[in-house]
Parts: C-alpha cells; structure tokens; sequence
C-alpha cells in the first residue's frame, strides 16, 4: 500500500526499544519528550485518575496522505479491531482518484 506506521509517545527512546523489542513491532517509535508532536496534533488532553487530575496522551491514529493531509483522524483509539480499520480507510485513500 505503500504506506509507513509511526507510534509517537512522550517516553524516553530507552523505553521505546524495549517496548518495541517485547511487542515485536515492526514499525519504529518516536520518543516525543518535549511533547511538540502530541500538543501539535492536539492529542495531549487532561485525564482523570482516581480522583487525580493530570496531562496524558490521548491514543490516537492519524491517517497523513503524501502531501502531508490529514485524511482521517481515529480519535482515543480502542486496539481491538483497529488496525481493520485503518488498513480500509487506507486501501480506500489508494483507490481514490487523484486530481490533476
């Protein structure tokens, strides 16, 4: 399909490779410490946890055709039956006809 899979999340590069070396992911993580990408895709949202208030990443998936155009946006993404979901909207996108 000729498309590239990117996880961002604010941990450290240390615990990327380890995550990605115990789940067997075939894609590579982008440690986003100072947390320009979450907060410019505007995922960074206010979570509450046991009464506690703080700053979490919002699960999310960005659909970025060549141009750089967000094509679609899954927004607090559930895992089951997601990655379904995306390779249709994909497959949908390359069938599309382009404009001149």
């Amino acid at each position: 399909m000729g498309a590239y899979v990117v996880g961002v999340s604010r941990d450290a590069a240390a615990s990327h490779q380890n995550f990605r070396a115990q789940q067997r992911l075939p894609f590579p993580l982008l440690a986003d410490t100072d947390e320009e990408i979450v907060k410019a895709f505007g995922v960074l949202v206010e979570k509450k946890n046991y009464g506690r208030t703080s700053l979490g990443v919002a699960r999310s998936t960005f659909l970025i055709d060549p141009d750089g155009v967000v094509r679609k946006v899954w927004p607090k993404v559930s895992v089951a039956c997601h990655a379904a979901e995306v390779l249709a909207a994909l497959a949908k996108l390359a069938d599309a006809p382009t404009s001149p």
